[in-house]
């Protein structure tokens, strides 16, 4: 295939590097030059640059997106239109270019632009799987198993500063942690991985946790609440709690009627 990639940001970048490295030759162009003859146009420009980038390429080659949020809708006029969204964060080639040899990539679109947007994602080493349904939902999910992981990371790091553990080292020592129970979900399913004291049904660890958070930063005790409301009332749903400790729990965390 010949391959343009447009847009110089930090993904399209990597993939400029990382195509011709396992044999696929590519051309990155800004979305601004004009570019040479292609079987297949890569867009990884910015999401609300997408549609007007789309909108001026020539029509006949497979257009592809890489952005997470979006439809196909907004690369007509093209027919063979499709998207190829790693679930990797790319930090730029200055930064590094992470592994990515079985990186799950969600590929969609007319029939011709997702086998080359398969192709594409096998060349690199990722594991291509289709995402049929609401775009806007498969990159919500993206962004709190990645983005919003980093940032319960944040908080969990200002609670064991706020305890005397020097800022500094408090994130790199709860990842760890974190990292494990993740790969234990991936392993076992989260229900089954969840441990700590709502598994066990520990609700007064649980308002003692509470109220030490509520008196250091009531927004963290908010967070830690809804975290905790998720976790009782769906990641434990089929949990081995009695009907007691459940009770128990959903008092500590301030659930109302509603909600228990």
């Amino acid at each position: 295939m010949r391959v343009v990639i447009v847009g110089r940001g930090r993904l399209g970048r990597s993939l400029a590097l990382l195509l011709p490295a396992r044999g696929q030759p590519v051309t990155l162009c800004a979305h601004d030059e004009a570019l040479p003859e292609a079987d297949v146009i890569l867009l990884t420009v910015n999401d609300d640059n997408v549609a007007t980038t789309a909108a001026s390429l020539p029509l006949g080659p497979i257009v592809l997106h890489t952005a997470g949020a979006l439809g196909l809708d907004v690369l007509l006029p093209h027919e063979r239109r499709g998207s190829l969204h790693p679930l990797m964060s790319f930090p730029g080639p200055e930064r590094g270019v992470p592994p990515t040899d079985g990186v799950p990539a969600a590929i969609a679109g007319h029939p011709e632009a997702l086998a080359a947007a398969r192709a594409l994602a096998e060349r690199l080493g990722f594991r291509a799987f289709e995402v049929p349904g609401d775009r806007r939902l498969y990159h919500a999910a993206a962004v709190m198993a990645g983005n919003y992981a980093t940032v319960l990371h944040d908080a969990a790091s200002t609670l064991l500063a706020a305890a005397g553990v020097d800022p500094a080292l408090a994130p790199s020592l709860l990842a760890p942690l974190a990292l494990a129970s993740i790969q234990q979900g991936a392993k076992v399913g989260p229900t089954k991985a969840l441990t700590g004291p709502l598994a066990r049904g520990d609700a007064q660890a649980v308002a003692a946790q509470l109220h030490a958070i509520e008196a250091l930063n009531p927004e963290l005790a908010a967070l830690y609440r809804a975290v905790g409301a998720w976790g009782l009332l769906h990641t434990l749903h089929d949990a081995p709690l009695s009907e007691d400790q459940r009770a128990a729990l959903r008092l500590a965390l301030g659930l109302d009627a509603a909600q228990r």
